[in-house]
């Protein structure tokens, strides 16, 4: 996982510390409009999260089946705390033996997930998420991009991130195509604080 954990980044890796910085870059409006625009998430839906964090998403869905997976104990627990029976959180690693394992899932979230992961990785990722989706579900993946003529504080910003891994629109749709036949990215530029995002929905047909 291409990831830069030095310095101060490292203090994001305390759940306390990593849910004050995304209070601090305006997260939670951030996860109204995603889910308005984009999750539109129906109550009773089935929906995974890979990457999930502390599952603060959670704050914005409706009554849904959630399960979140997270590499990170920490803030898996953080998650079990704060949402206890809201959902069901898991620390490891998203693999094919274990995405074979759960029922198929309407909606699978990877929001922040692509830019931390090499292209091997990103492809693996995709090739076992194909493997829990159902026929008519969607993938949402959101992440920061690289594009001509950025502002340079937004390019700044998101140089900073801990994922080593950031991509143009066209590098993180070359990933998913291998594996999904219906694509379609949006570029959205955030006015403050500024920020470039591609978000991607993903689906089998």
């Amino acid at each position: 996982m291409a990831q830069d954990t030095s310095g101060i980044k490292a203090l994001l890796s305390t759940p306390s510390m990593y849910d004050l910085a995304q209070i601090l870059m305006g997260a939670h409006a951030n996860r109204v409009w995603l889910q308005r625009e984009f999750i539109r998430a129906q109550t009773g839906d089935r929906i995974l999260d890979v990457g999930c964090g502390t599952a603060a998403i959670l704050s914005v869905l409706p009554d849904v089946d959630y399960t979140g997976f997270d590499i990170s104990k920490p803030y898996i627990a953080s998650a079990q705390k704060r949402w206890g029976d809201r959902g069901q959180f898991h620390a490891q690693l998203l693999n094919d033996e274990v995405i074979e394992g759960l029922d198929k899932f309407d909606l699978i979230l990877a929001t922040g997930l692509l830019h931390h992961l090499d292209d091997d990785e990103a492809h693996a990722l995709f090739k076992t998420l194909s493997k829990g989706l159902k026929q008519n579900g969607r993938i949402i993946t959101v992440d920061g991009t690289y594009i001509p003529d950025q502002r340079f504080l937004s390019r700044f910003i998101i140089q900073q991130d801990r994922g080593k891994s950031v991509r143009s629109p066209e590098g993180y749709l070359a990933l998913a195509r291998d594996h999904f036949p219906t694509l379609k990215g949006h570029l959205v530029e955030r006015q403050w604080i500024p920020y470039t995002y591609w978000i991607m929905q993903i689906g089998n047909e």
